[in-house]
């Protein structure tokens, strides 16, 4: 398959002088912040205020409206904003009751969740039961425009008022997922029920730990809503700044500009940063997987032999102690080892070159003149920008070259690298996928029903996989309530999926938070939320 030559990709040579300046740079100023520090500098004692968090994010942040927000730091955020029925901000990812107070199953396809007494919007007014249809229903409506449709149309026939405080839902069939489907922020229906279903300049009315104070383009205000029915947050203020460059994010908590950034440093400068005096890392286990992807339509993969070899290719470790600092936990699938329904006993690809040239010999890609001449392949790698995700993707096409596969690598800003990506405009592309809670991920990623067209281009099964046996098994497993039974669908799942190599899963990242030496009591949560944020104090002047 052809691939089209963007104007904005960066030629090898281009990229690595600019990883250069840009990491020599960051610790130019790392230097000069220290020194200015050492000599009491005014500026470099900067302090946010005692009683507010700033918080960096890498990326704008453009719609806290859970029914809109799409990308993942605006969904984790709406969180923080109007949380759901249930919430999975746990350490185990298992979901746990949040503004409801019960939730009944009725038969195997309603369920009746009972709302919490105490549950109060930022406004004041108690949420009801129509906030709960609404908020659900406006989803379901094809005319409010909401990307979670879809999703929600395969699920949800419809919410149902009881009472005040009670709401019923009708499903279209049984869903093991149901609980953790409910984990959809909560929106009052009264303030946002314009004839858009919009929130007047975008100042959702949730029940969560804060309010909306204000938003502009790269700087949002939270602060405590004095109704929220639990624990009042332990810092009253929270603001969100969008810092594009990743040196100014790292010199912003370093000079005291900044209290906390979660995974918006790149991981092998974060030693760097933690030996300044002023900031400190914290870390902890990730429900995300970073993984390579395989144009599965692509003439180069239909022989599962080359999967395999170019899984084989990988130096997974060496990466892991390079470039991650070793902060990371390999993989062997979608699910991290900690996950209630992770298979160890799958097929493995460690690292060996000779193996993986022999796969390549079996599917008809001989070495055509020997070491060091013309390779066997040759292919194309797609990637972000991200001058880190950039380096990596360099080391894996060094690799792959040493088993006679000429790796092209590409690096396009992430917009248009995301649009070829669902548009399967790609060969080799690496990626993350979403934080994996429920194992029906399996569905949302390998799913024949699952590969992007013209009329769903959102969906997940980007490499276009497709076995019957699979769909079969994830169909069951989303339908299935019984643990045991669901163990014993997901464990084929993943044995089939190893085998297949549609991706090669490479590793989970661990979440690393940067801040400032003062703040405690923020939690790490595997999916990367943000909710710790209202446990997080920071000590006064």
């Amino acid at each position: 398959m052809g691939l089209r030559t963007q104007r904005s990709a960066l030629s090898p040579r281009a990229g690595r002088a600019r990883w250069r300046a840009a990491r020599w740079a960051l610790v130019w100023w790392l230097a000069l912040a220290s020194a200015l520090a050492s000599v009491g500098c005014p500026a470099a004692k900067r302090r946010t205020p005692d009683d507010t968090l700033v918080m960096l994010f890498g990326a704008v942040i453009r719609d806290l409206d859970p029914r809109f927000a799409v990308s993942s730091n605006d969904i984790k955020l709406s969180r923080l904003l109007a949380p759901g029925l249930t919430s999975i901000n746990r350490p185990s990812l298992e979901p746990r009751p949040e503004l409801a107070e019960s939730i009944e199953q009725l038969d195997e396809r309603t369920w009746e969740v009972v709302i919490r007494a105490d549950a109060r919007f930022s406004n004041g007014d108690p949420v009801t039961a129509r906030d709960v249809a609404y908020s659900y229903q406006s989803v379901l409506d094809p005319n409010v425009g909401s990307l979670y449709r879809a999703s929600f149309s395969d699920r949800f026939e419809r919410v149902e008022v009881i009472d005040a405080r009670r709401a019923r839902f009708h499903l279209k069939k049984p869903l093991a997922t149901f609980l953790s489907d409910l984990d959809f922020g909560i929106v009052s229906a009264t303030a946002g029920q314009t004839s858009e279903h919009r929130f007047p300049d975008g100042l959702i009315v949730g029940a969560g730990p804060y309010r909306v104070v204000s938003i502009a383009s790269e700087r949002l205000l939270f602060a405590h809503n004095p109704h929220y029915y639990g624990t009042a947050p332990a810092t009253p203020n929270v603001e969100i700044r969008t810092v594009r460059d990743a040196n100014a994010r790292a010199l912003m908590l370093v000079g005291g500009s900044a209290d906390l950034a979660q995974n918006a440093l790149r991981l092998d400068l974060v030693d760097a940063v933690a030996e300044r005096s002023r900031v400190k890392v914290e870390g902890g286990p990730s429900a995300i997987l970073t993984y390579v992807m395989m144009q599965g339509e692509d003439p180069a993969f239909r022989d599962v032999r080359v999967r395999r070899a170019i899984a084989h290719a990988i130096d997974r470790e060496q990466i892991l102690a390079a470039k991650l600092g070793g902060r990371a936990v390999l993989a062997t699938g979608l699910l991290p080892p900690s996950h209630w329904a992770y298979e160890a006993d799958v097929a493995r690809y460690p690292y060996d070159p000779a193996r993986a040239q022999a796969l390549l010999d079996e599917a008809g890609f001989p070495d055509p003149d020997g070491p060091g001449g013309e390779p066997r392949m040759r292919l194309q790698y797609k990637t972000s920008a991200d001058q880190f995700r950039l380096a990596v993707a360099r080391i894996l096409a060094s690799q792959l070259a040493a088993v006679g596969i000429e790796v092209d690598v590409r690096a396009y800003e992430f917009g248009t690298f995301l649009a070829d990506i669902k548009q399967g405009n790609f060969q080799l592309a690496s990626m993350q996928t979403a934080a994996i809670g429920d194992p029906d991920y399996y569905f949302a990623y390998f799913h024949s029903s699952r590969i992007p067209t013209a009329e769903h281009p959102h969906t997940t099964n980007r490499w276009r996989y497709s076995d019957a046996r699979v769909d079969a098994l994830t169909e069951a497993g989303r339908s299935t309530s019984e643990r045991a039974q669901r163990l014993e669908i997901y464990r084929e799942v993943q044995q089939i999926l190893a085998r297949d190599v549609p991706i090669v899963p490479l590793w989970h990242e661990d979440n690393i938070a940067v801040m400032n030496v003062d703040v405690t009591g923020y939690e790490i949560l595997p999916h990367a939320g943000v909710s710790g944020l209202a446990g997080a104090h920071k000590a006064p002047r």
